[in-house]
Order: structure tokens, then sequence, then C-alpha cells
């Protein structure tokens, strides 16, 4: 029993480092990284938001840094999607995106 518990967490010690140092490499976002590595959204928040920061604090705070930019970036990115969304579907004609920008 204790080791199935010692495996487990040591698999998910390994996958909380590769999904840091994967954030801090690219700059990709959690919604990215999860699509990365196979596994949800919430998972790959608690993993760097939470267990990180007691399995190491110097990568949590380099992964927060990342984070905290894609934070402040994410309405830019969402209008980016939209507009191209729109442009796509020809809902936009090019003086409308134009008014847009």
């Amino acid at each position: 029993m204790w080791e199935e518990q010692t495996v487990c967490a040591d698999y998910i010690e390994k996958r909380v480092r590769r999904e840091a140092e994967y954030i801090t490499e690219t700059g990709a976002t959690v919604r990215e990284a999860a699509k990365h590595f196979s596994v949800s959204k919430s998972t790959v928040h608690k993993d760097v938001a939470e267990r990180l920061c007691s399995i190491d604090r110097q990568l949590f705070e380099e992964v927060r840094k990342v984070l905290d930019k894609n934070l402040s970036e994410r309405h830019i990115r969402g209008g980016m999607a939209t507009r191209k969304k729109f442009a796509v579907r020809g809902k936009t004609s090019e003086n409308e995106q134009a008014k847009i920008s």
C-alpha cells in the first residue's frame, strides 16, 4: 500500500515539474499546457498553482510570472479570437474590422 502511494506521488511530482517547465519554456497558457499533456485545465491549474509551491518554490515563482502575464493578456487574445471567428464566417466586412481595430 505504501509503495503504491509513493509511486503515485512520484508520478504527480514529475507531471507537475514537466507542466511547469513547459509553461516557463514556451509561455504557454494553462489551456495550451493541458492540451499538450492530455490532462484537464483543472489538473494543470491545481498542479502549478498549488502543488508546485511545495515541490519547487523557485520554479513556482517563474510559472506564476508567466501565468500572470497570460492573465493580463487574456482580454486581448479573446478579442482577436472573436474577430478571427467572425472574419472567417464572413460576418464582418473589412470596413467593420477596421472600426474594431
